[in-house]
């Protein structure tokens, strides 16, 4: 079995390394989607590395189920969606219009939030919020250097440690393409960055890792403390988009305009480089995801002290950085 995933991993990473330098060299000789100098292409590498692996992944194992072909599908509407963006930068609305066609199509294929204390309209609702919330918060971690597609691997780790102890093979396969993919791309995203991901690859990481997230069953009847997993996993990303909006809000910005008042850029105003930015950033994701991975598998009385524990740590880290703009 380790074998069989090592090879859709080695296989996802080789499609990555080789596609997304050719996309390099496309874009910087055709003069078209760059930014800066650096190339935009680098997420589509990425989803095109993951679709490849995944399929060889899940024709080998034979276990394509309808809703694996929801979240690749619906996954590819945002890449191609991105795409678009990266080529001509859409209005919000029409990013908005696209990100609930590409939700309504997964929760078409079965693909939601199925939390047996609450009705089937409030769970799609959550699942709009949940999907929607994570696409952009990744999409907002993308101002930096390896950011976006660093903590998008922490997560997709992290689903797969989960996938295993839960035994569940189509998320497994998933996530070891991501894996994979995003490895491939990192090559060439570490700081000094040479390709960027674009808005096609931080929507394409984000709406896919929602959507595995989704796909899990964390808990039964008697652990719903579990219930919060991807809350954590994802708490990293959650954290920083919620500390934007408060931050922006406070200020009386605009929680959608563009502002140099991110917590990586925050970092890097108190005196750290790109390269030790990005491993408190990856740090601080390990962290959170830990939480999460350790919060599937424990009792709810233990459950609820790493909520509080977090949280407390969430507020500790608000004070410190929100000093951080004044440095």
């Amino acid at each position: 079995m380790l074998i069989n995933y090592l090879f859709i991993f080695g296989l996802g990473f080789l499609l990555s390394l080789l596609s997304v330098p050719m996309l390099k060299r496309f874009s910087l000789r055709r003069r078209i989607f760059v930014k800066q100098g650096i190339p935009l292409l680098g997420g589509l590498g990425i989803g095109l590395a993951f679709a490849c692996s995944c399929a060889i992944g899940f024709l080998f194992f034979n276990c394509l189920t309808q809703k694996v072909w929801g979240i690749i599908l619906s996954s590819m509407i945002m890449l191609i969606f991105g795409f678009i963006d990266d080529w001509k930068e859409l209005p919000i609305h029409k990013k908005f219009l696209v990100e609930i066609i590409a939700t309504t199509c997964l929760i078409l294929f079965g693909v939601r939030t199925n939390i047996v204390y609450l009705g089937q309209a409030l769970n799609i609702i959550i699942t709009f919020i949940w999907v929607i919330g994570i696409t952009n918060a990744i999409n907002h971690l993308d101002v930096m250097d390896g950011v976006a597609s660093g903590i998008s691997l922490v997560a997709g780790v992290s689903f797969f440690i989960i996938s295993l102890l839960v035994n569940d093979i189509q998320v497994q396969i998933i996530s070891v393409s991501l894996i994979g993919a995003i490895f491939g791309f990192l090559v060439y995203n570490f700081p000094p960055a040479r390709i960027y991901m674009g808005n096609a690859g931080s929507h394409f990481l984000g709406f896919i890792l929602a959507a595995v997230a989704l796909s899990i069953s964390y808990a039964n009847l008697g652990k719903e403390t579990a219930l919060l997993s991807p809350l954590l996993i994802l708490g990293f990303p959650i954290f920083d988009t919620a500390f934007l909006i408060v931050v922006r809000t406070a200020q009386g910005k605009s929680a959608l305009r563009k502002s140099d008042d991110h917590l990586a850029l925050r970092f890097m105003k108190l005196g750290y480089s790109k390269k030790k930015t990005l491993l408190l950033m990856l740090i601080l994701s390990v962290f959170f995801s830990f939480a999460g991975v350790l919060l599937s598998q424990v009792s709810n009385v233990f459950g609820v002290f790493i909520i509080v524990f977090m949280v407390i740590v969430s507020l500790v880290l608000v004070k410190k950085m929100g000093f951080a703009n004044n440095v």
